[in-house]
C-alpha cells in the first residue's frame, strides 16, 4: 500500500525540503518553547467540542484523507454554514502571517481532501496565528491548487526514494527547530573546503 503523506509534510516541505526528510524520512523531532507552543495552542484548539453559533456548525479536530493525492491528516476546525452548505476549514498557527506559501498550501490541501471526500467545492478557508491574533482569509484560485498539487508530488517523490536534500543555509534556518541537528552552516562549509580542495589538487596533478 502507497505511504500516505500527512498534511504537515506539505507545510514542512514548503518550508524546507531537507526538514520535511529528516522529520518525516529520518523520524527527526526536536521539542523546544517553539514546538511546545504549537503543541499547546492544537491540543486546545482539538479540544473543544463541537458547537453551533449563528447558523454555523464548528467541528474540530476533524480527520479527513484524499487517497488519490496520498493525502491524510486533520483540521483544527471546520466551519459549516447551515444555510448554505458552506465548508471553511481553519488552520492555526502558532507565529504570525508567512512571506511564504507554505501555511496556505497546507490549508489548500486540507480543502483538496473535503472535496474528494464529500464530492463538493471548498473555494477559500482560513489561517488563524496566536502570535498576532489575526484570522488571514485564503482563496484557494488556480495558482494555489497548482502549487498544492506541485508540493504534493514533490513530497511523494521525496518519500519513496527516501534521500534527504543537502543542506542549503539561509534566514530561514534560524527559525527551524532541528537547526542544530541539520547543522547548515557547518555542512555548507564542508562542502566549500572540499571544493577548494579540489580546485589544488586540479592544479598541482
Amino acid at each position: 500500500m502507497p505511504r500516505l503523506v500527512p498534511l504537515s509534510a506539505l507545510q514542512h516541505y514548503a518550508f524546507c525540503p531537507r526538514q520535511c526528510a529528516l522529520i518525516h524520512n529520518e523520524q527527526l523531532w526536536v521539542e523546544n518553547y517553539l514546538t511546545a507552543q504549537g503543541n499547546l495552542l492544537h491540543q486546545r484548539v482539538d479540544s473543544g467540542e463541537p458547537e453551533t453559533r449563528r447558523g454555523v456548525r464548528f467541528e474540530r479536530g476533524v480527520q479527513v484523507s484524499a487517497p488519490s493525492l496520498r493525502l491524510s491528516g486533520k483540521l483544527d476546525l471546520l466551519e459549516h454554514e447551515l444555510a448554505t452548505a458552506k465548508l471553511t476549514p481553519v488552520e492555526y498557527k502558532r507565529g504570525k502571517p508567512k512571506v511564504g506559501n507554505w501555511d496556505r498550501v497546507q490549508l489548500c490541501a486540507q480543502a483538496l481532501c473535503l472535496e474528494e471526500m464529500l464530492s463538493t467545492q471548498v473555494n477559500d478557508g482560513a489561517l488563524w496565528y496566536w502570535q498576532t491574533r489575526h484570522r488571514e482569509a485564503v482563496l484557494f484560485d488556480e495558482e494555489l491548487r497548482g502549487q498544492t498539487l506541485a508540493v504534493i508530488a514533490d513530497v511523494i517523490t521525496l518519500f519513496d526514494r527516501g534521500v534527504t536534500p543537502k543542506a542549503e543555509f539561509d534566514k530561514r534556518c534560524k527559525a527551524c527547530s532541528l537547526m542544530d541537528q541539520c547543522n547548515p552552516k557547518l555542512l555548507q562549509t564542508d562542502r566549500s573546503v572540499q571544493y577548494v580542495s579540489g580546485l589544488f589538487q586540479t592544479e598541482f596533478e
